[in-house]
């Protein structure tokens, strides 16, 4: 049996073939400045495009409006097994992901990306992270493509996340058995930014955080529902009302259900004033 690492996979209508080997990760520098990329370490590369490929985003990544590609981290491995991980220095339970193996695959997933993190950042998600907000996916957005690592075990080697300056990125105060799913809301919060994914620039604009505020409620036909009326002025046709109360149900239910948002949008009013 063949030691010969594993293709990764490459998806999205500028790819040049099916299947990837880090020989062309080098040598398709131009495919990079196409369309938004992503570029996925993991264990468990079938898992994706998962939900990605459904719907809008999976039209996008047909359309090749955005596309990623996949590094599988048992290639990397040590020893007849590939192993990718080790006991913890200073005794605990789990195994830790080696530096030396998560290391060459960032090498790997680098090649002929941009030096500057502003243009194609390295990312980890893990749970002790910067919270993921609209804020970074709008900033992860305008950038040529991300690197994203997905963990397993009990995390990976504080050196090889200092070593190449990581981004931790965390999508809640929870804790998921590996970085897979974390990595496709991410991606699925960011790509939907992108010109022409969602067809619609207006949508984007109007929904929930992007003012900093939670969305108003939404009604359509019937008329009517279980007793349940639209609100009236949702049909009066008269469209600065309508944008009022609009404003005004954002306002309400942020208030109530994210006083944190209501603090911080109050705080950024008082200082536009």
């Amino acid at each position: 049996m063949s030691d010969a690492p594993t293709p990764s996979r490459s998806h999205g209508r500028l790819s040049i073939a099916a299947s990837l080997k880090p020989r062309v990760l080098m040598e398709e520098p131009a495919r990079l400045a196409a369309a938004w990329r992503a570029r996925i370490i993991t264990l468990f590369p079938e898992a994706f495009p998962g939900i990605l490929g459904l719907s809008l985003t999976g039209r996008a990544l047909d359309e090749g409006k955005w596309g990623y590609d996949t590094i599988q981290l048992r290639d990397f491995g040590i020893g007849k097994h590939r192993n990718v991980d080790d006991t913890p220095a200073g005794g605990g339970a789990g195994m830790v992901l080696r530096p030396d193996v998560v290391g060459a695959a960032i090498e790997t997933a680098q090649a002929g990306t941009p030096r500057d993190r502003a243009l194609w950042p390295i990312l980890y998600m893990s749970p002790r992270g910067k919270p993921f907000d609209q804020a970074m996916a709008r900033r992860l957005a305008g950038a040529q493509g991300v690197t994203i690592l997905c963990g397993r075990f009990e995390g990976v080697d504080e050196r090889v996340l200092e070593h190449y300056q990581v981004e931790e990125v965390s999508i809640g105060d929870f804790v998921l058995t590996g970085g897979e799913l974390a990595a496709q809301v991410l991606i699925d919060a960011t790509i939907r930014l992108l010109p022409g994914v969602l067809g619609n620039q207006a949508s984007t604009e109007e929904e929930s955080f992007s003012h900093g505020l939670l969305e108003h409620p939404q009604y359509t036909r019937p008329a009517e529902w279980q007793g349940r009326a639209i609100p009236e002025v949702l049909t009066s046709g008269h469209h600065g009302k309508i944008e009022s109360w609009r404003r005004e149900m954002s306002e309400e239910i942020t208030r109530a259900r994210r006083p944190d948002l209501w603090e911080a949008h109050i705080s950024q009013q008082k200082k536009g004033k």
